[in-house]
């Protein structure tokens, strides 16, 4: 199990007993990315293999946690363009295509190791949803969280 290493929107490292997964879009306030749901799965299934590994360590690179779902990356890629053109908003659509993020998010809930998000910054709508996937949040005096989303769905989408 490699103890450092680079998943395209974050980085993992081991330091003694810890993995650190560092979510690492500092310039976009570490917004999700279309490949960082996955890239969280994998760093947590990367942690849950190594025995040298007893907690696992969630934060954001810079000034924020994690800023909601990067809007402006999804509605420039192919992908999201495309959706929008073709017919408008469906909930049950949206409700499936963010069931492919949250069951990645909740790689964190079922982790066999204790998951803990250090919560710094921003930690708003998909950022909410995955810090409170983790086992404990902690949060610094700056931190605010919040879920705008919450007027659709009433609550974060990875625990419905």
């Amino acid at each position: 199990v490699p103890k450092s290493l680079s998943l395209g929107s974050l980085l993992y490292e081991v330091k003694g007993a810890v993995a650190y997964i560092t979510l690492n879009r500092e310039h976009r306030l570490n917004a999700i990315s279309p490949t960082m749901p996955k890239d969280i799965k994998e760093a947590v299934e990367l942690a849950n293999y190594d025995d040298d590994v007893h907690v696992i360590i969630l934060q954001g690179k810079g000034r924020a946690f994690c800023a909601g779902y990067d809007l402006v990356e999804f509605a420039e890629s192919k992908e999201g363009a495309s959706q929008s053109a073709k017919r408008p908003w469906d909930p049950v659509t949206d409700y499936y295509l963010m069931g492919r993020n949250t069951s990645n998010f909740s790689s964190l809930w079922y982790s066999l190791k204790p998951t803990i998000a250090k919560v710094r910054g921003y930690a708003v709508a998909g950022g909410s949803d995955i810090a409170l996937s983790c086992d404990i949040v902690i949060m610094g005096e700056n931190a605010k969280i919040g879920y705008p989303p919450s007027r659709v769905w009433g609550i974060p989408t990875p625990m419905m």
